[in-house]
């Protein structure tokens, strides 16, 4: 299970770097103090200010709670939002960010725009490795699609074995957990659909 206490490693990508300005900005753009935010997520006040300082990158799990704290997608928190125009989002300008725990990569492959409310991103887990992410906001739903390997998605107790090919539609407002039981990394895409954006 990811702790925050895991080796940190820094996040690659344009935007991912941006993660420290945009906690920040989210945290006071919604009035909470650090003590409040570290309440509402379970996340310790600490922590949030090594993450706005730049010092320390958490892992998936404290990333979920502070998206689901601040009701923001994990995108949101790594990337910043563009003009709704035609934009190619090439591979370098897309937000990766690296799990210091599990070894869980996920890339922002949308670009993000303030009105947005459909965010999909690229996903990779090691064999034998899991990331959970806490509830997101009640109607925060995603569509899953695994591309190579095997998936095990945990839904609030409830598992599904999601094969090559596969698609999974769950609604998101509950604890969720992704599982690599196989032998070879799990390559999967999320479309995530925030439905109270429309």
């Amino acid at each position: 299970m990811p702790n925050s206490s895991a080796p940190q490693t820094t996040p690659k990508g344009e935007r991912a770097e941006a993660l420290p300005s945009n906690l920040r900005r989210l945290r006071l753009e919604a009035q909470l103090t650090l003590d409040r935010l570290g309440a509402l997520s379970g996340v310790s006040r600490a922590m949030i200010s090594k993450i706005e300082r730049g010092a320390s990158v958490p892992t998936a799990t404290v990333l979920g709670k502070l998206a689901a704290a601040l009701q923001v997608s994990l995108s949101q928190l790594l990337g910043g939002f563009h003009a709704r125009q035609p934009r190619l989002h090439g591979r370098e300008r897309q937000a990766v960010y690296h799990d210091p725990a599990s070894g869980f990569e996920r890339r922002s492959l949308s670009p993000l725009f303030e009105d947005g409310a459909v965010d999909l991103a690229f996903n990779v887990l090691p064999p034998g490795k899991s990331v959970e992410f806490p509830p997101h906001h009640a109607g925060v739903e995603e569509f899953l699609v695994v591309h190579e390997g095997a998936l095990t998605v945990v839904i609030d107790g409830r598992r599904f074995d999601v094969a090559a090919g596969d698609t999974l539609f769950f609604p998101s407002d509950c604890v969720h957990e992704f599982r690599n039981e196989g032998g070879e990394p799990a390559v999967f895409y999320i479309v995530i659909n925030d439905r109270t954006r429309r």
